[in-house]
């Protein structure tokens, strides 16, 4: 994964830095390369936090001596300001002091439908959390090749950080409903803490609670945030029948997606800004 120092690159930042060069604009390259590296070195040599004892203040002025660090993952197909706007309440919400977007190399659960090419995915995943100083991206998955399990994503990730990192692993409250199912689901439970994110009016029921509970270890804590009626398949659709997605998604992600042609059919044109 991204995210050691120049000295110490993994062959995933450097493949990602390949795909980068090969499926993006200069100006894209320029602000994607190094980017990820500087903001996970600075995590994983963390200055203000240790295992020796030292600690430092969250951003809510909790008084942490383990860093935290929220991962993120999904097919951002596209990236949309509801991905954007859930890692950011969840990173107020827990402290976390980083939040990694993993795009999905090759999603077990949405086999029946094609998927936008990895180097398009990441790319405007990089482009979508570049100005967000705590919002980095990892290529891990899809440079890991083969089909992508969460349970290998938080091992890989176990390993690259020291022990004084904490994971939390963010994702909806209707797929934590269903974590049991899940390979190596019990494995999930030691690796990281869950962060199921919830919708105004959504609630797990008690016994599938009880369930989650029963099954594993599983650290669930729910947060409920703001309600965003925006999904990846509606902006697909959207552009394939030449609608407007401007404010949906962020300006560069809009500006890549119209300069590469993505979710439009052949004969459509243009994409509508």
């Amino acid at each position: 994964m991204s995210g050691v120092t120049d000295s110490h690159k993994t062959a995933a930042s450097v493949q990602s830095e390949k795909s980068v060069e090969s499926a993006e604009p200069a100006e894209i390259v320029a602000v994607t390369q190094g980017e990820t590296e500087r903001r996970m070195s600075d995590l994983s040599a963390p200055a203000g936090a240790s295992s020796h004892g030292k600690g430092r203040l969250s951003a809510r002025g909790n008084w942490h001596t383990r860093l935290r660090v929220g991962i993120m993952g999904g097919t951002f197909d596209p990236i949309h300001i509801g991905h954007l706007a859930t890692a950011e309440q969840a990173r107020e919400a827990y402290g976390l002091d980083a939040v990694v977007f993993v795009p999905a190399g090759k999603p077990v659960f949405k086999k029946d439908r094609a998927v936008t090419p990895a180097a398009d995915r990441l790319a405007m995943c990089r482009l979508a959390v570049a100005s967000n100083p705590a919002f980095c991206v990892s290529a891990m998955e899809i440079e890991r090749g083969g089909d992508t399990y969460t349970v290998d994503t938080l091992r890989e990730l176990r390993g690259h950080y020291p022990g004084n990192v904490e994971l939390y692993f963010i994702t909806g409250a209707d797929a934590v409903a269903y974590i049991v199912q899940w390979r190596e689901s019990a494995a999930i439970a030691d690796l990281a803490r869950l962060i199921a994110v919830t919708r105004p009016g959504y609630a797990l029921t008690a016994e599938r609670r009880r369930e989650i509970e029963e099954h594993g270890r599983f650290d669930v804590s729910y947060l409920e945030v703001t309600a965003l009626a925006v999904s990846s398949s509606d902006l697909r659709a959207r552009v394939r029948a030449g609608r407007s997605i401007r404010y949906l998604v962020m300006q560069r992600v809009l500006d890549y997606i119209a300069a590469h042609g993505l979710y439009a059919p052949e004969a459509a044109g243009e994409v509508r800004r």
